[in-house]
């Protein structure tokens, strides 16, 4: 069980990590520093792809434990474990809640930020459209123009 107790300890190590990345990815969108998501968002991917290892690790140690490979199964291996492995199985299963409720409010910020550079876009789109016609005359509510080429 020390082991088991040493991998979640590890386990929870990453996903704080992961969470302070999260504080850092928000405190960008929010003061406009997008030119630092990509660093950020590349980070995150890599703590991701760790955090899925170490979860495969923890499976591993539950099925080598002679637990199932689920949440009761780690319930009770944390409970055979004593209070201390059930203090750190309860500690990584709050951080990584906070982790997907931070992370998906991060997606909540981007996807809106996106919405708002899309409507933009589309909304300078089709005013240029409307102001000047192929010949580069613009276009009044008439239909007359003033050739802009013209000198």
């Amino acid at each position: 069980m020390n082991k088991l107790l040493t991998h979640l300890t590890e386990e929870s190590a990453v996903v704080d990590a992961f969470l302070k990345l999260l504080d850092q990815e928000e405190a960008a969108m929010t003061n406009g520093n997008f030119d630092t998501l990509s660093a950020i968002t590349e980070h995150k991917a890599q703590l991701v792809d760790r955090i899925a290892a170490l979860d495969l690790e923890r499976e591993h140690q539950l099925r080598a434990g002679g637990y199932p490979v689920d949440r009761d199964g780690a319930d009770a291996a944390a409970a055979a474990g004593g209070v201390t492995l059930q203090r750190a199985w309860q500690t990584l299963l709050e951080r990584a809640a906070q982790a997907q409720k931070r992370n998906h409010h991060n997606g909540v910020l981007i996807h809106t930020h996106l919405n708002y550079t899309r409507q933009s876009i589309n909304q300078l789109r089709g005013k240029s459209q409307s102001l000047y016609g192929p010949d580069g005359r613009h276009k009044g509510a008439l239909g007359y123009g003033n050739n802009i080429a013209s000198g």
